[in-house]
């Protein structure tokens, strides 16, 4: 393989968790006093940490979301996980493909460490990632599509960022790999390929991914 390191996304990548996400904060902000259909949110917030919710919704309204907004969230999301939430097909043959390969990689996500790790144990990705492997916007001072946390886990796996390529199904995640001069594969099962603009390649099934990174 010609990479060093592969970087992967986690919601909508590794776990099945975008439509659950973005339905329940669909409704939550609609519930709140600022109507959003599911659409909206996956335009708007897939791929982007909370601060991106808060500061989208107080620049078009002049509002604050509560202060409990984010652990009332959580909490509706982390509930819904534990009932619905699977892995990516094909996420878990990749992952014993690149171990078994000896080929480093590691998870970089806007969800909070404690999102990551919810979702990892009810799919059983737990098993492939310690922690030295997790990396959260919660590391960095800005998320996506800012490249401080893809050159965070870059620098932490003490990997060059010219060889790391970085797995992602949003445009904010494909615009902090390209800003971060990494290569991006653009995972198109959820959005489509003329949205991720910038990625390097694409693909739609995780199938396909091992052959792509050789």
């Amino acid at each position: 393989m010609r990479y060093d390191l592969v970087i992967f996304d986690n919601d909508g990548v590794l776990v099945d968790s975008e439509p659950i996400s973005n339905r329940l904060l669909a409704a939550y902000l609609t519930e709140i006093g600022h109507p959003t259909s599911y659409e909206d949110s996956i335009r708007d917030y897939m791929g982007s940490a909370m601060h991106r919710v808060h500061d989208l919704v107080h620049e078009r309204t002049g509002r604050r979301l509560p202060a409990d907004f984010d652990d009332v969230f959580h909490g509706r999301v982390f509930a819904a996980f534990e009932r619905e939430l699977e892995p990516v097909v094909g996420a878990v043959d990749v992952l014993a493909k690149l171990a078994a390969d000896g080929v480093p990689y590691c998870v970089a996500s806007s969800g909070s460490h404690e999102r990551i790790r919810v979702g990892h144990r009810k799919t059983g990705l737990d098993r492939w990632f310690d922690d030295g492997r997790i990396f959260s916007s919660q590391d960095v001072g800005r998320g996506k599509p800012a490249p401080d946390l893809f050159l965070h886990a870059a620098e932490r796996m003490g990997v060059a960022p010219e060889r790391c390529v970085v797995i992602e199904d949003s445009p904010l995640g494909v615009q902090a790999a390209v800003a971060a001069g990494m290569d991006v594969f653009g995972f198109t099962a959820m959005t489509p390929a003329a949205r991720l603009t910038g990625a390097t390649r694409f693909f739609s099934d995780m199938g396909e991914l091992p052959h792509l990174l050789m």
